[in-house]
Order: C-alpha cells, then sequence, then structure tokens
C-alpha cells in the first residue's frame, strides 16, 4: 500500500520511544490525539475560526504503529451543517523509511463546532463544494 495520490497530509509525525505503551507499541491515545489535532487543521480553515472537537463518530485501529514510524494524517471534510462539519481522518504509518512500505494503521470521523469570539455555537461559512451539507462528488 502507498500514501494517497495527489494528497497532502493535513499532519506528520514520527513516533518515538517516548509515545509507547507498557508492551512497547504506540500508545493508542497517542494516536487519537495527533488524529484530533489533524482533523482540527482543516475543520479550522473551513470554519475560518475557532472550532471545538464534539464526538468522535468511529475510530478503527487497523494496526499497531512502531517506533520510527512516520505517521501521515490524511484528513477530508465530508458534511457540513449548520454549525458543525464532520471530518475523515485516514491514517498511515511509514514503516522501515527507505524502503517505502506503507499501512493503513487507523481511520476516524470525528465532529468539530464552529464558534463565535463569545465561545458559542456559530454558522459555518457557505462553500460551494458543498450542497445540501454533503462534499459534491463532481469538480
Amino acid at each position: 500500500m502507498s500514501l494517497p495520490p495527489g494528497k497532502e497530509p493535513a499532519l506528520r509525525i514520527l513516533a518515538r520511544p517516548t509515545d509507547t505503551n507498557a508492551a512497547g507499541d504506540i500508545f493508542g491515545g497517542w494516536l487519537m490525539s495527533w488524529t484530533d489535532i489533524a482533523g482540527s487543521i482543516v475543520a479550522f480553515r473551513r470554519a475560518r475560526g475557532r472550532i471545538v472537537t464534539v464526538a468522535v463518530k468511529d475510530f478503527d485501529f487497523i494496526q499497531p504503529v512502531y517506533v520510527d514510524d512516520l505517521v501521515s494524517f490524511y484528513a477530508e471534510i465530508t458534511k457540513v451543517g449548520h454549525t458543525s462539519l464532520t471530518v475523515e481522518v485516514m491514517v498511515y504509518a511509514e514503516r522501515k523509511r527507505g524502503k517505502e512500505t506503507c499501512e493503513r494503521v487507523a481511520s476516524a470521523r470525528l465532529v468539530y463546532v464552529a464558534l463565535g469570539k463569545d465561545r458559542r455555537p456559530r454558522p459555518v461559512p457557505a462553500d460551494d463544494n458543498f450542497k445540501n451539507g454533503y462534499r459534491n462528488s463532481s469538480p
């Protein structure tokens, strides 16, 4: 498997020994935290301002992450509501770097809400790429 062609990751990070659990693998909470951060980067841009995580709808751990894996997080907004944004994040680990070994290690669906200066929900600005709240499939 390879990284998604033609797409840029929202975030990349190297898994380090300090990120391990008692078994020596990368702690699942570490992966969840970075996944939320990656999703929030695209949600913040789309909302054009402050957002907050309100739900993790799905989180699937597909493969373990190991020390020295280069972990790439690809995030895409799939739904826009009045004040909310749903983001899907696909997570890949480049293993044995230099040998181009890559595996999908996790996927998640998170929901964010746009906040105003008063820290209360505010409308997400309109965008022609979404019709009835869902991403248009045609360019």
